[in-house]
């Protein structure tokens, strides 16, 4: 995860949120003839929240409205995207929703919408549709509606995120179950491991291979090339939650793949690994390199190292091939305390550049 930004940070609003608030104004504009400059909505956090159109028009039997989507403080790829609602009416009666240019469509089981269907998750499928049912009530219209959601930079903007490995195939999906955005939000990383997970589970996989970014992800996929793509997840920070998610989707064996850093710490039992709130304890690897026969020279500095990557720099040099074997036999066996058993887990440690270290696998505790 990113560095947070100090200083109070700013909200923003779901692609769902976004998505609705221009539905709101497109359906209002079509009803009246008279194009809206801005949308008021009722959010899931129970609040109402005004939007301004970035533009909105009436042709014939249709409306189109949009808004740029504003994330707040937070890194969200897709902060400043145009968020496009059209509604017309349908012969067909009620309401229907779909996903036009830039809005991706599941192809892959295990995500909360059906194959086949634009992504518009659950909450933001709700939020457009009770919205449109508000409104057309109000003004006493009965006439059935469809609506189409569309980002025109969706398409480049989803290559950012994660929804190809997912199945999420020609753009973003629209998301969100709060309606704000939260900056830095974890809740936000833990949906989407969840999801990965799920999708891991919908495909086949009780293999699962979590990583804790781009670099140690690679490492996994040449380590593991049998494996689908649908099987590797990025953890991030969040080693603990990843595994008990693992175990809760039924997966028989994890193997969990990173560097020094991280690891150094999983390996103690921290299950959360972002450096502010876990630092790398120098004495617990010095007191691993003894037990792996590290003389009291290198265990001085050891203790003195500015890095858990140089300590393994350090051991790697003088051939202590046990010292790397025995720290991933420790993160096996916490990540078992973890989840109180039941699952294989096995361990592999790589260098910044790739280059393999040592690795462990434990069974219920038993290696």
């Amino acid at each position: 995860m990113q560095e947070v930004p100090k200083g109070k940070l700013r909200e923003g609003y779901t692609t769902g949120a976004c998505a609705t608030a221009a539905t709101c104004a497109a359906l209002t504009a079509l009803i009246t003839g008279e194009p809206q400059t801005e949308s008021t909505i009722f959010l899931p956090v129970k609040r109402f929240a005004t939007f301004q159109t970035e533009s909105c028009e009436v042709t014939g039997n249709m409306a189109t409205a949009s808004i740029i989507k504003d994330a707040g403080d937070d890194p969200d790829a897709t902060h400043g995207a145009l968020i496009i609602s059209s509604v017309s009416w349908s012969e067909e009666p009620g309401i229907i929703l779909d996903g036009g240019v830039g809005v991706g469509r599941v192809t892959k089981e295990g995500l909360p919408v059906p194959v086949g269907e634009a992504a518009i998750n659950p909450v933001p499928r709700k939020m457009i549709r009770k919205t449109a049912e508000g409104i057309l009530s109000e003004f006493g219209i009965e006439k059935g509606i469809k609506i189409v959601i569309s980002v025109p930079a969706g398409e480049e903007i989803a290559k950012k995120t994660l929804n190809g490995r997912l199945g999420i195939i020609g753009g973003i999906s629209i998301l969100g179950t709060r309606g704000i955005v939260v900056p830095f939000s974890t809740a936000a990383y833990k949906a989407s491991i969840i999801q990965a997970i799920s999708v891991a589970r919908a495909s086949g996989c009780e293999h699962l291979v979590i990583t804790t970014g781009g670099r140690s992800e690679k490492c996994a996929i040449k380590q593991f090339p049998e494996l689908p793509e649908e099987a590797f997840v990025e953890m991030g920070d969040f080693v603990g939650f990843t595994l008990k998610q693992s175990k809760k989707q039924g997966m028989k064996r994890v193997s969990m793949v990173g560097m020094m850093g991280k690891f150094s710490k999983v390996a103690m039992g921290t299950m959360m690994v972002h450096s502010k709130s876990a630092p790398v304890n120098f004495e617990f690897l010095a007191e691993v390199a003894g037990s792996a026969g590290a003389d009291a020279v290198l265990i001085e500095e050891i203790k003195q190292a500015n890095t858990a990557s140089q300590v393994g720099d350090m051991m790697a040099a003088r051939g202590y091939t046990s010292f790397f074997e025995q720290l991933s036999r420790n993160c096996c066996l916490a990540a078992l305390k973890e989840v109180d058993g039941g699952i294989m887990v096995d361990t592999s440690l790589y260098t910044m550049k790739g280059e393999f270290l040592g690795k462990a696998e434990v069974m219920d505790g038993i290696g």
